[in-house]
């Protein structure tokens, strides 16, 4: 069995989503991207839902977490499944309303650590870079079709690249097969000004990597299907948490749920006092930061992963 590393931000879900478990009666928790397990054990340690369903893409995440989590009192649902298909996977169970889900979105330590899978440039493997290896196209197969403007947008628009051209013209020319070889292509491709601003800490290839693992997994998209689909699926008094790991992500959750959290039209006519303004059937976690929450230090210390997560979390009023 692979060893999986710590999740992110498990103490602040676990506060910020058992209230909502507790108060439900017969409660389902949805962990949307299980990976370890570590989340759902955070929760099950100080609550007990009914029911737990947890979906991956990822089967080696699935059986660690089936093992992990094996003794659990409630009943649990493992799926093979990415978390754009909620929906469904909610209707097949015959679930209609769920007290609290969560997602860390992204890839997981394990995902990276393991060298064939080809997701870092810190061992040489085939470019594959696919959350769910039994199925769809890998980054070596995107890359030996894709041309080069197209390689161009796809560097600027998921990896913020700003050498994007300069950099998709010699992975072009160099069609790289491996890690190694891309890392070493977009290293030399790009202008000294540009790595001097990188400094030591970053690598060239991290941007390149990031826009073609975001391309390959479509997780932009997905992220977006969970985003419509998850709000509609919380029980009155539901909570959602969703965890980020870069701009291009936290933007999407931040502007959703700031959507979410307004009264689409205020009433015509006589002046309203403030018991009678509607309310918007959705807001922030009342006792959560209006940024989000991060890690603190300790948490940064033990675990660098969680430096950049951001837990954002929505609450179903109505």
């Amino acid at each position: 069995m692979p060893e999986f590393h710590e999740s992110v931000l498990a103490e602040a879900v676990a506060k910020a989503l058992v209230p909502a478990i507790a108060a439900t009666p017969e409660a389902v928790l949805v962990d949307a991207t299980c990976g370890a397990g570590g989340h759902t054990a955070a929760l099950l340690a100080r609550c007990s839902p009914a029911k737990v369903v947890l979906l991956d893409r990822d089967p080696a995440a699935l059986e660690f977490a089936r093992t992990r989590l094996e003794g659990a009192e409630c009943a649990l649902h493992f799926v093979h499944a990415r978390f754009s298909s909620l929906a469904a996977v909610l209707d097949e169970l015959g679930i209609e309303s769920v007290a609290a889900l969560i997602a860390d979105i992204g890839v997981s330590s394990h995902q990276f650590d393991a060298g064939e899978r080809g997701f870092s440039f810190r061992a040489d493997a085939p470019l594959d870079m696919r959350m769910d290896p039994t199925r769809g196209r890998s980054a070596g197969e995107l890359l030996a079709e894709i041309d080069e403007a197209g390689l161009a947008e796809l560097l600027r628009r998921y990896g913020e690249e700003p050498e994007a051209r300069r950099i998709a013209k010699a992975v072009i020319v160099a069609r790289p097969r491996t890690t190694g070889a891309l890392a070493q292509v977009v290293e030399e491709a790009m202008s000294a000004r540009a790595r001097r601003q990188l400094g030591r800490r970053i690598h060239p290839a991290t941007r390149t990597f990031q826009a073609l693992r975001i391309a390959v997994n479509e997780e932009l998209e997905e992220l977006d299907a969970l985003l419509e689909a998850g709000p509609e699926r919380l029980a009155v008094g539901g909570r959602m948490g969703v965890i980020s790991f870069h701009s291009l992500e936290d933007r999407r959750i931040k502007r959703r749920f700031a959507a979410l959290s307004r009264v689409a039209e205020l009433p015509h006519g006589l002046p309203l006092t403030a018991d009678q303004l509607p309310k918007a059937p959705f807001q922030l976690a009342a006792e959560l930061p209006r940024r989000g929450v991060v890690a603190d230090a300790a948490e940064r210390d033990r675990n660098p992963r969680s430096r950049s997560a951001r837990l954002r979390v929505l609450e179903r009023r109505s």
